[in-house]
């Protein structure tokens, strides 16, 4: 059984969930992710073999110091594109997240561009994934059966996805824990062979930061060589470092979505600090940026493949220990197939958004009873398929490029977020709205929001700088071919449908609100307190939080007994 929805379907639906208490979205999805699964989730998407393997090309290139300089940068400007997006997602907790916020809040066209910047984003790096899984699998032999794996894959992220939500958040939570448990296994590893618990009882600590040095030369030699290195690891940070947007596309199914997708912006902060700035600082210490096999991988001329191309793994080799290779190994393929999943689960999301706005075909609105955006999965779960191009060499290549065309699309992510945050601080300014009595209040803005449209803007013009000297054309449409595709889909979107950006008295403030305080009001219980200490959602309950007079809606027991009530502003709605 599917279901379209309506806006008529929408009234109707929000007064049911607010009668019985159901869990239903009023956009036809089903509000069932409990908060370890929303946690577990923004762990899954946001690490990948990037935080294990790929980081190694940024030790090459610059050296441990670069490198941790550039990664605690980095987390700096995401944590303030986080402060951005939290305030936006936990008012505003709807399918779809932050691509349906930036199309209501400042122009249908932007939300047009970055809905589909962000799906072929997630849609094209799901069988680079399965591609990394057969990598992985040939650390310990080379005749795996490709086409096998990329079926497996398939079929798994196919049933993990098309079942209810609930089934997706379990699969994600424990392949998740499993990255956690890598991640800490890999810092243990660091601190004990550091202190002499290696085979050589060599207690190396920061010997690699003195020999060969803390900043590597990169390109030229000197101080202009060890710049470009240091803008190497700015660039492996910019590809490796991920989160915010993740949690924005669960909101739309959160069971408490104003409590959990609080609790999980704001626990992001930590996991900056824990997995990339500290995974950074421990790559540096395990292994010198001159190492013959990373110099190699850099360079692409080495044979090393998937796990073996880890630097962890390359410094247990050179400790000569055995057997933890293989557990690392190992781990990385759950790593790698959550971070598969999570995409799958993404892509469909944010294309069931566009359909929502109308910026799909309005067929891939339809659910199925368990909430599942079917029309939307299908076109997705194609895109795997793609992963096959890895049995013809040549074939492989153009998977290669896919990947590489659309990788600064996660930037120009960030850049709207913040671009739409500048539009909310503003209405609220001209609406006479006090932020400080929202669900979750951004310090420190619009400055973060400035910082953060700086960083971006400065790492999609420039991080393809190498295309230049000397000019190459494939390098330089392989990093700025989507800086150059989202101002056409804007603007072509503008042309055609003729939509202006949205003044700031002219935004709509409202929008789902009543809806999902409705909803709150109506949940049966108080979430269990995980993770946080104080569950509230946030809203000040004297009244309105605008102060305006208010309407008092309470929520029924199956008693007849009142359990609570929230107020929505009569002007707001």
């Amino acid at each position: 059984m599917e279901k379209d929805i309506s806006d008529k379907d929408l009234k109707v639906s929000a007064e049911a969930n607010l009668q019985h208490g159901e869990t239903v979205n009023v956009e036809g999805l089903h509000r069932n992710l409990k908060n370890r699964h929303i946690q577990l989730i923004a762990i899954g998407g946001s690490i990948g073999t990037a935080l294990f393997v790929s980081i190694g090309n940024g030790l090459g290139s610059g050296g441990p110091a670069s490198l941790l300089i550039a990664y605690a940068l980095y987390c700096v400007a995401l944590a303030c594109i986080n402060n951005c997006l939290a305030e936006m997602t936990v008012l505003f907790p709807v399918s779809g997240g932050f691509i349906r916020l930036a199309g209501k809040l400042v122009d249908d066209s932007l939300g047009f561009m970055v809905g589909w910047n962000f799906f072929f984003y997630e849609a094209l790096m799901i069988p680079f994934e399965i591609t990394a899984i057969n990598l992985i699998l040939s650390y310990w032999r080379d005749d795996i059966p490709v086409a096998a794996v990329c079926a497996v894959c398939i079929v798994l992220y196919a049933a993990l996805n098309i079942l209810a939500v609930t089934a997706y958040g379990e699969a994600e939570f424990w392949l998740s824990s499993g990255k956690v448990i890598l991640i800490f296994m890999l810092f243990c590893f660091t601190f004990i062979t550091m202190v002499g618990g290696n085979p050589q009882h060599d207690a190396y600590g920061f010997r690699y930061w003195e020999k060969p040095g803390a900043f590597a030369e990169f390109r030229a030699s000197g101080d202009l060589g060890r710049f470009q290195g240091f803008l190497a690891t700015i660039w492996s940070a910019a590809f490796c470092i991920v989160g915010p947007e993740y949690i924005s596309m669960t909101a739309g199914e959160a069971a408490y979505p104003r409590i959990f997708i609080k609790q999980a912006y704001k626990t992001i902060y930590w996991r900056f600090l824990m997995f990339f700035i500290l995974g950074a600082l421990c790559v540096g210490i395990v292994v010198p940026w001159n190492d013959p096999t990373i110099q190699a991988i850099l360079a692409g001329e080495s044979s090393k493949k998937g796990g073996g191309s880890s630097p962890y793994v390359i410094a247990m080799k050179n400790m000569g220990i055995t057997v933890l290779p293989d557990i690392v190994n190992a781990l990385l393929i759950t790593s790698v197939f959550s971070a598969g999943n999570t995409l799958t689960y993404c892509a469909t999301r944010s294309l069931y958004g566009l359909a929502l706005e109308g910026r799909a075909p309005r067929i891939l609105k339809k659910t199925t009873k368990s909430g599942i955006p079917i029309y939307s999965f299908l076109v997705v779960i194609c895109f795997p398929f793609l992963s096959f191009l890895q049995l013809s060499n040549n074939s492989s290549e153009v998977l290669t490029w896919l990947v590489d065309l659309i990788t600064a699309g996660a930037l120009i992510d960030y850049l709207v977020i913040c671009i739409t945050f500048i539009q909310f601080y503003r209405a609220c300014k001209a609406q006479g709205i006090e932020r400080r009595g929202m669900p979750y209040f951004g310090y420190f803005q619009p400055y973060c929001a400035y910082i953060g449209i700086v960083s971006m803007v400065l790492i999609l013009l420039f991080y393809g700088y190498t295309a230049f000297d000397p000019w190459n054309v494939q390098t330089f449409f392989q990093n700025y071919t989507m800086q150059l595709v989202a101002p056409i889909l804007y603007l072509g979107w503008k042309l055609i449908h003729r939509t202006k950006i949205l003044s700031p008295s002219e935004v709509d403030l409202v929008w789902e609100r009543p809806f999902i305080d409705a909803y709150e009001a109506a949940l049966p219980e108080d979430p269990p307190h995980l993770l946080a200490g104080n569950v509230s959602n946030g809203w000040d309950q004297k009244e309105d939080y605008n102060g305006d007079r208010c309407l008092k809606l309470n929520s029924v027991e199956s008693n007849g007994g009142i359990s609570k009530s929230i107020c929505i502003s009569l002007e707001a709605a």
